[in-house]
């Protein structure tokens, strides 16, 4: 069920995205040479006015092809004839679609909820040795944890777990006045009944609270707001070494979690409503990772066709596509190669495991 969930899925965020493209270059009257799901041979194509539309036989990915996008055309209709605001809004337009496509799994994951968790303190154990009148204590709502702002109660974890030092900066909610702890050391060892030591917070957290539709909403861009801040952080680790390609997860990685997540719900129904917010999570992911300034990726695109249009109004005279094509290429095949390279470990782990 999950590796059949998780091709949907991708068919469908791919198509979704590809869809934005194809939408606002017929708006624009940019001419489509081709819009296709999936890749391979056509099983089935249909000709419609001057868009070939086709069904092909690997089951990922797909395009829009436009006239002109990668070469100079005399076409009047060609991408790289359209006004340059035009084609960045075409560019754009994948990725948004994404991203509303994730914020509507996420509305109709929690919209229909009664009640929201709240991130707040609901237990100590008793060897911990922070809750007293000087420290946290039950109730306290989790505002912010080193700075980074806590959206959701799921957040704590995540976040605490990014300084091991277990010296951190909280602000909390304590009757409805907001407190400030620097440099607070939350960590303490404990010994278990086998005699094994260990280093732990000591806190339980989350608290089922009414939640008003304005709350739903609210707790709906709130979690969308957290995926792209999971991006940041996960590239802030990627560049300062903290993590690295063995962190990272292809499709194959993918769909391993999503079987594990999915055997391990109690009903089918959870699994379901577990894999639709991976699925969310993925496409305001591929949103986000899109625009990226990298070539190949929509917001290289994005950044190639602001430096040329400079460029040209200052030398006078147009630059030949071809050459920022070259880029792309390249930065395609890079891609490709990182890719490649991630799908081998995620089989290797897989296997080994």
């Amino acid at each position: 069920m999950s590796i059949i969930f998780a091709i949907l899925m991708f068919s469908v965020l791919i198509f979704v995205h590809e869809l934005g493209h194809f939408m606002t270059a017929k708006l624009f009257g940019v001419q489509v040479n081709e819009f296709s799901m999936f890749m391979g041979p056509a099983l089935w194509k249909k000709q419609i006015g001057e868009t070939l539309y086709a069904i092909r036989c690997i089951p990922f990915g797909g395009y829009c092809a436009m006239e002109g996008e990668d070469e100079d055309t005399e076409n009047p209709r060609s991408f790289q004839k359209a006004a340059w605001w035009k084609r960045v809004i075409i560019l754009v337009a994948g990725s948004a679609m994404n991203f509303l496509a994730g914020i509507l799994i996420y509305a109709c994951l929690f919209l229909p909820k009664e009640q929201i968790v709240e991130p707040s303190i609901v237990e100590f154990t008793d060897c911990c040795t922070f809750s007293h009148a000087d420290g946290l204590q039950l109730g306290d709502v989790i505002l912010e944890i080193d700075g980074e702002k806590v959206y959701s109660n799921g957040n704590i974890s995540t976040l605490l777990s990014f300084n091991p030092t277990g010296v951190h900066d909280l602000v909390i909610e304590r009757g409805g006045q907001v407190i400030e702890f620097d440099d607070f050391a939350m960590t303490h060892t404990h010994t278990d009944e086998e005699g094994s030591t260990y280093l732990h917070y000591g806190f339980a957290f989350g608290r089922p609270v009414d939640a008003s539709l304005g709350d739903r909403l609210g707790y709906v861009w709130n979690t969308t707001v957290d995926n792209i801040r999971m991006v940041r952080l996960s590239l802030q680790m990627i560049f300062t070494g903290k993590a690295g390609l063995q962190d990272m997860s292809g499709p194959v990685g993918i769909v391993s979690q999503m079987s594990q997540i999915a055997e391990q719900s109690e009903t089918t129904k959870l699994a379901l409503l577990n894999l639709l917010s991976i699925c969310a999570f993925i496409a305001i992911n591929l949103a986000v990772m899109n625009l990226l300034p990298i070539p190949a990726l929509d917001g290289g695109r994005v950044v190639a066709l602001l430096i040329t249009v400079a460029i040209e109004k200052v030398i006078g005279r147009k630059i030949d596509p071809k050459y920022e094509g070259y880029i792309h290429a390249a930065g395609m095949i890079a891609l490709l190669g990182l890719m490649a390279l991630i799908l081998f470990k995620d089989i290797f782990v897989i296997v080994k495991g």
